[in-house]
């Protein structure tokens, strides 16, 4: 073999698998369209967002490489939801679109077993068991253990603006064509999806004093537990707000017909929750307004991205949108806005390891699997990357539960639940979500990282000693009884509570609304030696203010895990098994799951037809023994 893993496609998926084997020791080859474009942003240049930042950290703390990249270079980093509970906060960061592709180009560039090749690839290399290799466009052969296919929104890719169509990629990019056609003569299911992305104006051309201001937050937020160099708030750029209004909506509803979207042209299914603005205004008829923001896309250039403004519109009639909304009436067109359609592989075709079920040896990651975003993306590339080189040395797969990060749920539900549009992450898709937060994703999945190769010594040193601080201070806290002495009242009493009765636990009195560790440990010489950065504080403070809600979520898990454990033996003919409802045969079949819980979660699955396949395992298990 020439390689032991090939990744096609170098987009933020792609990266991740390339960077996730090369790590893990293996010859990884990464071929991508044109180099100069990998990691590339062509739609808002952002990582992070509800659910995703935790994702991004979630990468991270697994060993991977965008919450680094993220690190570098940002415009803007913001904490979303700081009004709300711990479950639901997370970063998001404004990200350089030209120095964010060209870190991770540099490093892919010199990363050691990683080597890196222009070509389009339009097929693959197999027998009638396995696939083991590309072949590129050129009439170039290359041969390997596994193939991960991360295309994004290449594969047979149009661009649409009003009635034009044209056979092109992403930002003007070719488009991958040849291998969807292929991969469906391998008996591999796919369906067209659509994206879309909207128009660039030029800053000077722009009246920002119609806009409202929006800065990012002050303090030290990163994505990477690594991090420890911070951009200063003031010396981050600013982001805007504004609104549509009614005279934009009628242009809107004017030209409806020139629309690539409502006249027809387009097939494929777009994202729910990134819904063009037409979409918007079709869909929510009684809203008055919907809220577009002003992102810069590089400190670099004059580009402002209008995001909340993606459009299929024709060039003229955008331009009119546009010119419409308020401090835009002069503006001026960098990039006008389009949709892309594109071939994606159904979600029945894979399996939790993200290898394809017909065919061992082929996995893919990111939009392919039926996504949108980049942190879906990275983390589906990271886990394809992982769990090819885990089969190659001959190892378990990873296959991250749904109590154990937003990863897993992904996974879990593009495998149970399938999905006809563009799947997007967020934090309603977790039962568990509690647990799996913006804080703690280290202490969830340090651990694994580091067992299977992509944590080095210092990110574990690092991660160890904060462990170990959290548990000595807990500990601490849980066993301390802070009694009746000024300084306390004094304390208390600011914050509006009344005076202590007796002694109390340190750890209630964290409990209360408005109580800080920081405040606290004056009142506790134990404390006194340990030195807590901003993010084990709040780390400390979480787990102690929301312990009954943490214990609850916990035992709920333990209950999943107990279906996750009973696995379902894979020669089993759900098609003839009698008590299952004909719906259910045939969704069990499609999907195949491995575990009564996957099970359990199948669209089309009820309870009774768990009992009834609980049942039939303990029938065959008793019968095989």
């Amino acid at each position: 073999m020439d390689y032991q893993v090939i990744v096609v496609g170098g987009g933020h998926a792609g990266l991740e698998a390339a960077f996730a084997s090369a790590h893990m020791g293996m010859r990884t080859l990464l071929v991508s369209i044109n180099i100069k474009m990998m990691g590339n942003m062509p739609c808002n240049p952002s990582i992070g967002g509800s659910a995703k930042g935790i994702v991004v950290r979630e990468i991270d703390a697994l060993g991977g490489m965008m919450g680094i990249a993220a690190d570098h270079h940002y415009l803007q980093m913001k904490m979303l939801n700081t009004g709300k509970g711990p479950g639901v906060q997370c970063l998001r960061a404004q990200q350089d679109k030209l120095e964010y592709p060209k870190f991770l180009q540099e490093k892919a560039l010199l990363t050691e077993n990683l080597e890196v090749k222009e070509g389009i690839v339009t097929s693959l290399i197999h027998n009638d068991k396995k696939v083991f290799g590309v072949r590129l466009q050129s009439g170039e052969e290359y041969t390997g253990d596994a193939v991960i296919l991360s295309t994004g929104t290449y594969m047979e890719s149009y661009i649409f603006r009003g009635h034009d169509k044209i056979s092109e990629g992403p930002d003007g990019e070719k488009p991958s064509l040849g291998l969807s056609p292929y991969l469906r003569s391998m008996g591999i299911e796919t369906y067209r999806l659509k994206t879309g992305t909207p128009p660039r104006i030029a800053k000077e051309s722009i009246d920002f004093s119609k806009a409202k201001v929006e800065p990012g937050t002050p303090g030290r937020l990163a994505f990477s537990f690594m991090t420890d160099e911070f951009i200063p708030l003031e010396e981050q750029e600013l982001c805007y707000l504004i609104y549509t209004n009614e005279h934009t909506h009628n242009i809107i509803r004017e030209h409806l017909d020139e629309t690539a979207l409502f006249s027809g042209n387009i097939e494929g299914v777009g994202p729910r929750y990134c819904p063009s603005i037409e979409s918007k205004i079709m869909t929510f008829k009684d809203k008055e307004r919907h809220q577009l923001f002003l992102e810069p896309e590089s400190r670099y250039t004059n580009s402002i991205y209008l995001q909340g403004f993606s459009t299929s519109m024709s060039k003229e009639i955008q331009e009119e949108m546009v010119h419409s909304l308020p401090g835009f009436e002069n503006a001026k067109f960098l990039k006008y806005a389009y949709a892309i359609e594109y071939d994606a592989i159904k979600t029945e075709e894979y399996g939790p390891t993200l290898e394809i079920k017909k065919w061992p040896g082929l996995y893919i990651a990111g939009q392919i699997c039926g996504t949108s975003g980049y942190e879906e993306a990275a983390g589906l590339g990271l886990l394809a990357g992982i769990n090819a080189s885990l089969k190659i040395q001959g190892k378990e797969p990873l296959i991250l539960r749904r109590d154990q990060s937003y990863i897993g749920v992904m996974i879990d539900d593009l495998i149970t639940k399938g999905t006809q549009e563009p799947y997007r992450l967020l934090s309603s898709r977790a039962e568990f979500r509690l647990l799996l937060r913006h804080d703690n994703a280290d202490l969830r999945l340090t651990e694994i990282g580091r067992q299977i190769g992509l944590v080095d010594d210092k990110r574990y040193e690092k991660f160890t000693k904060k462990k170990s601080n959290i548990e000595q201070v807990t500990a601490i806290l849980e066993s301390t009884y802070i009694g009746k002495r000024k300084g306390v009242e004094e304390y208390l009493t600011s914050l509006g509570f009344n005076e202590l009765k007796g002694g109390i636990l340190a750890s209630e009195l964290l409990k209360r609304p408005g109580v800080k560790l920081v405040e606290l440990a004056r009142f506790i010489p134990a404390l006194a030696d340990f030195d807590l950065d901003e993010q084990t504080i709040e780390e400390i403070e979480i787990i102690e203010k929301y312990e009954g809600y943490i214990v609850k979520q916990k035992k709920e898990a333990e209950n999943l895990i107990k279906l996750e454990k009973t696995l379902i033996p894979e020669d089993i003919d759900y098609l003839h098994l009698d008590g299952l409802r004909l719906e259910a045969r045939e969704k069990l079949n499609r999907v195949r799951p491995l575990t009564v819980g996957q099970a359990s979660r199948v669209a089309g699955v009820n309870p009774s037809d768990i009992s009834m396949l609980v049942l039939h395992i303990k029938k065959m298990r008793k019968e095989n023994e």
